[in-house]
């Protein structure tokens, strides 16, 4: 596997969707989020996604340029259309403006619909935390095709719908949570198909509802399962929440329409701490709290106790001195994109 240094890399990102009818602007924050999550350790949001977003400009589901429409405003909410543009840059203007509200009424909250791939959410809810906001984001995927079973279940009726929180704190890295209500992320499991990898029991059941090691079971009827394993109502019923708080109240709707396109529907909600109490205290105790986690004797096979956050943040120190691993099989068709579209003098 190559190592690519990380604004390389973001180049490469850039110049492809720049290629396919992404703006310069659209290009930057598409690329911006897609290597960051590559840095934070997320590579199944990372570069990996670029040629899915390109594949999906060319079959008309995801629109450059498209419109950004606020359906309905209040000093503390937000409804917006999106008319499926580019989700990354729909929803970094819809939280940018969440947390202008809540700087302002100390409570504001926003919903968005019909965009594409909003990618990795902790980038979301992490802005509110850098501007002294407790920063809260919730996904899913519409009507388009579903990839988890709900607890008990054979069939796919959820998405992996992830939620993030993010806490503003004295620690140089961020506390934040960001993750799926399933056992995994759906692309966890490309990455290992990407690979050639196993994965770990416990993530997905083949199509007759057996567990399944095997990453290629999910495109043939498996699916995967509820956060939780044996108590995977747990995950089960968190995610049932995140499908209404994205998929009913900003009216995207649920189940599976087969003949939708991907669509993400997102509900953010921004806190100004300062409005609850004394914002340095607070942020003191958050980093008082995660070294007081960490200072716990550890258990038989784990060497040391991490924050929430902590291993992105390390991950993303190491990375932008040494580089990205990027596996030969997506190297090899971003070469074949860039051929494609023209551009590969730009980036290679």
């Amino acid at each position: 596997m190559p190592t690519i240094m990380p604004n390389e890399l973001e180049n490469i990102a850039r110049v492809l969707l720049q290629g396919s009818g992404a703006s310069e602007d659209e290009a930057e924050i598409i690329a911006r989020h897609s290597i960051k999550s590559n840095l934070a350790g997320h590579d199944s949001h990372g570069i990996i996604q670029i040629p899915t977003y390109i594949d999906r400009v060319k079959r008309g589901h995801i629109v450059p340029g498209a419109e950004y429409e606020i359906i309905k405003d209040t000093p503390t909410t937000t409804v917006v259309d999106g008319h499926w543009g580019f989700g990354y840059v729909v929803t970094e203007r819809t939280m940018k403006t969440t947390i202008n509200k809540a700087k302002s009424s100390n409570v504001a909250a926003a919903t968005v619909y019909r965009q594409s791939h909003i990618g990795r959410l902790g980038a979301y809810s992490v802005m509110a935390a850098e501007e002294d906001m407790i920063g809260w984001i919730t996904a899913d995927s519409g009507r388009s095709a579903k990839a988890v079973v709900p607890f008990g279940g054979k069939e796919k009726r959820l998405g992996t719908n992830p939620i993030s929180i993010a806490m503003p704190s004295d620690l140089v890295g961020p506390f934040f949570i960001d993750m799926a209500t399933s056992a995994v992320a759906a692309g966890k499991i490309n990455l290992a198909k990407a690979r050639g990898s196993g994965i770990p029991n416990g993530w997905i059941v083949d199509r007759d509802g057996n567990p399944s090691n095997d990453p290629d079971d999910l495109d043939v009827g498996g699916a995967i399962l509820p956060l939780g394993a044996d108590q995977g109502h747990k995950g089960y019923g968190l995610s049932s929440i995140v499908e209404i708080f994205s998929g009913i109240l900003t009216g995207l709707g649920f189940g599976h329409d087969p003949s939708g396109r991907h669509n993400d529907g997102s509900f953010m909600a921004v806190f100004n701490v300062s409005a609850f109490r004394e914002l340095a205290d607070f942020k003191r105790e958050v980093k008082e709290l995660a070294i007081y986690l960490k200072n716990s004797e550890t258990a038989p096979g784990f060497e040391e106790i991490l924050y929430p956050g902590e291993t992105e943040h390390r991950k993303e120190i190491a990375q932008l001195k040494d580089g990205i691993f990027v596996e030969d099989s997506t190297f090899e068709t971003l070469k074949g994109l860039a051929d494609e579209l023209g551009v590969a003098s730009h980036i290679f």
